[in-house]
């Protein structure tokens, strides 16, 4: 390999974000969009909701536009317009009082007619610098503070179309305005030309090579030249329809004496006139009610209604309500800069969580366009809330230390020692450590090496493994929606089936949900169900395919979990119809409990679990338990989860303890 073919390195600053942070975190936010979605919300709208409210660690697009609001107010409430003709006018005082000092000390009839000109000024400020254009002052104190009037004038008007004029044309000679008065010709000329429609690609270069100094922005083309004008003339138009119309009237007048010149302010009207034109879509009409103290010079006024402006656009932004609206649509650096870093972190971390869901396919788009929870999603979401589930059972339950072996069992982590008939797997590690353990307790005589007895064969412990076909049948009657418990059902629901299909893949667990009529649903049909107004509590219907689907696996033990807060009002007829009515016939009653009597003689382990406080409905459901020696629990809506998983438990592992079951 010769020296020309080694990789190269290159060093420069890093530009990827901080290497050492930590990934998003996305459980919080899947588990919040989750549960928006199983309360009926389109996936859609629910990643909307949890980027607008955020999280009790994350600050949402609620916070950050409440954030944006509030510093607007303060730029309303903190200033107010009109400081450019408090200075003026503070300037014109200063003048004529120095006059009138020098006037006092001079003794001739000239001086006298001068005392009678100044007596004789206009209340106005602008009629009265107007007036003394071609006064012929006597104090060079006088004289230079109403040659700074015309001077602030014009670096005020500049400053208001080009930020940064004020400070650039302090003390400015002739040469520097004329250097401004060419820059405003070409500038206007290339408008012009770029209006008309011609090429001005080679134009704009030399106008650059020329005037560029007068643009720290760095335009790189002329639409781009023409977009940073045009905002910041906008803006200058907005301040001035802010204004009363006496400080419009004043200031119109007043801006006639910039630099002691008229054609400046020709040269702005122009630049004004082709901005609008090219730029019609900006905002030339608006205004601001200021309310403050601090009085703005036109520049600053300007740059204050560009920072409004930017505000807005920063709430429409974070609002995320206009279509095909995206988190990568919200400017982090004009955030960073109006509020402070930390709400650049925070909108930047919404950003990362949004694109990290779309990007590792929690979310995907369905054949009909609309953004759905992907199958990964719904393990993910699934673990989250069995783990909640565990947390919850972990502090409830008793712990037993009674274990059942079999061949085919799941290893609980024990080992004992083995006995006459035992077919377990020898656990290798404690039967040699015991083997040791002896031979080293043995006189030394009488060692001879590593010998293994009967005595120190341990076996490891299984509990015993049993094949369940679980039906878990779930009230979607809109009583449920209506009281609260659509979503406990749903995550109850979604917990249990991750369970079975991660811990106990063997067993068959069909949902089964029952309103006016019953049907089998999938977990992402269940969790994604919306409550429909249809009267009708079909446990009936519900028990015919739970019984169905025993009857598939006769060689698995029937497992019955009926979720439910109303009595049976509807059933199936022999033609596929539903006959419905309340209070409950007393033919749906009998052919819910034949249905229930079959599911019996199927051998199921059945547990009702009774949501809300009805006592016709607590007797009816004692009784329809006492026909099939099964269990019926009344949970509060918050331990549902905890109830049902921990009923499938008792009938799956006799002798599950806490949340071993966990793995």
């Amino acid at each position: 390999m010769t020296r020309r073919d080694l990789p190269r390195s290159r060093y420069g600053p890093y530009a990827g974000g901080d290497p050492l942070a930590p990934p998003v975190d996305l459980g919080e936010a899947l588990a919040a969009i989750g549960d928006d979605v199983m309360a009926g919300y389109s996936p859609e709208r629910a990643l909307r909701e949890y980027l607008r409210r955020g999280s009790e660690r994350q600050r949402g697009l609620d916070d950050l536009a409440a954030q944006v609001a509030r510093r607007r107010q303060e730029l309303l409430r903190a200033n107010r317009l009109g400081g450019t003709l408090d200075e003026i006018r503070n300037l014109l005082d200063r003048a004529v009082l120095a006059e009138r000092r020098q006037l006092a000390r001079d003794l001739d009839d000239d001086a006298r007619f001068a005392e009678f000109r100044l007596d004789g000024l206009p209340a106005s400020t602008a009629a009265a610098v107007t007036a003394l254009g071609d006064y012929a002052w006597r104090s060079s104190e006088a004289r230079a503070a109403y040659e700074e009037i015309r001077d602030l004038l014009g670096r005020e008007v500049l400053d208001q179309r080009f930020a940064g004029m004020k400070d650039a044309l302090q003390g400015a000679t002739d040469a520097d305005r004329a250097a401004v008065k060419a820059m405003l010709d070409d500038l206007n000329d290339l408008l012009d030309a770029h209006q008309r429609g011609d090429d001005t690609t080679h134009r704009f270069a030399d106008f650059m090579d020329r005037h560029g100094g007068f643009f720290p922005e760095n335009p790189q083309s002329v639409d781009e030249l023409i977009d940073t004008l045009a905002q910041r003339s906008a803006a200058a138009q907005r301040m001035l329809n802010s204004m009363t119309a006496d400080q419009r009237a004043e200031l119109m007048a007043l801006s006639q004496q910039a630099f002691g010149s008229p054609q400046l302010m020709d040269s702005l009207s122009r630049l004004d006139a082709n901005l609008r034109g090219l730029r019609p879509g900006e905002d030339w009409r608006g205004s601001e009610r200021f309310t403050g103290d601090e009085g703005l010079g036109l520049g600053d006024g300007t740059g204050i209604l560009q920072d409004l402006a930017e505000l807005d656009q920063l709430a429409e932004q974070l609002s995320q309500a206009y279509p095909g609206a995206r988190m990568d649509d919200v400017d982090i650096d004009a955030l960073a800069r109006h509020l402070g870093e930390d709400a650049a972190v925070d909108a930047r971390t919404l950003a990362e969580i949004e694109r990290a869901l779309r990007d590792t396919g929690y979310l995907k788009r369905s054949s009909d366009g609309s953004l759905r929870l992907s199958p990964k999603a719904m393990r993910q979401l699934g673990k989250t809330l069995l783990k909640d589930v565990a947390d919850r059972m972990s502090g409830r339950q008793g712990q037993r230390d009674l274990r059942l072996a079999g061949a085919a069992g799941e290893p609980s982590g024990a080992t004992r020692p083995w006995a006459f008939g035992d077919t377990e797997s020898w656990d290798v590690t404690r039967t040699l450590t015991n083997a040791l353990t002896r031979e080293a307790s043995a006189p030394r005589a009488d060692r001879r090496g590593i010998r293994i007895e009967i005595g120190d064969v341990e076996v490891t412990e299984t509990e015993a493994r049993t094949q369940c076909a679980v039906a878990l049948l779930v009230d979607t009657s809109f009583s449920m929606a209506m009281d609260g418990r659509w979503l406990p059902m749903k995550r109850t629901s979604l917990a249990l089936h991750q369970l079975v299909s991660s811990r106990f893949r063997g067993d068959r667990l069909q949902l089964i949900g029952f309103g006016r009529h019953a049907e089998v649903m999938d977990i992402e049909e269940l969790t994604g169900l919306e409550p429909v107004w249809a009267k009708g509590t079909n446990l009936h219907h519900s028990l015919l395919l739970a019984n169905r689907h025993f009857r598939r696996h006769p060689s698995a033990t029937p497992v019955l979990l009926v979720v439910t807060d109303g009595e049976p009002t509807s059933h199936l007829e022999p033609n596929g119809e539903v006959f419905f009515r309340y209070p409950p016939h007393p033919l749906t009653i009998a052919l819910t409990v034949r249905e229930l009597d079959a599911a019996g003689r199927l051998g199921a382990r059945a547990t009702f679990f009774r949501l809300g406080e009805d006592r016709g409905l607590a007797r009816f459901i004692d009784q329809l338990a006492k026909r099939v020696e099964g269990r019926v629990v009344a949970p509060e809506t918050e331990d549902l989860g905890v109830a049902v998983v921990g009923s499938y438990l008792g009938a799956r592992l006799p002798s599950w303890r806490g949340d071993s079951w966990l793995g």
